[in-house]
């Protein structure tokens, strides 16, 4: 399998059990809160397809994998 290309990452952080993005990579809002559950990202970290609904913009993004600090996409994002 082709590697996925780093401009397709997105980092997340994990504050107080709840998922966040520093910045949006579509609308770019500040500090958006999603709502994955760590179910779903302990999935990603295990390579199974996740969509993120991304609040602010309404928007889905596609995560094939994740790891400690980024989620690998299926679309370019950087």
């Amino acid at each position: 399998m082709k590697p996925i290309p780093f401009d397709h990452t997105w980092p997340y952080e994990i504050q107080m059990g709840e998922i966040y993005l520093s910045q949006c990579p579509y609308c770019k809002a500040d500090n958006v809160l999603t709502h994955m559950s760590e179910e779903s990202l302990q999935l990603a970290k295990e390579k199974v397809k996740q969509r993120l609904n991304v609040p602010c913009c309404l928007r889905t993004m596609i995560i094939l994998e994740a790891d400690e600090d980024y989620f690998w996409t299926n679309e370019k994002l950087r």
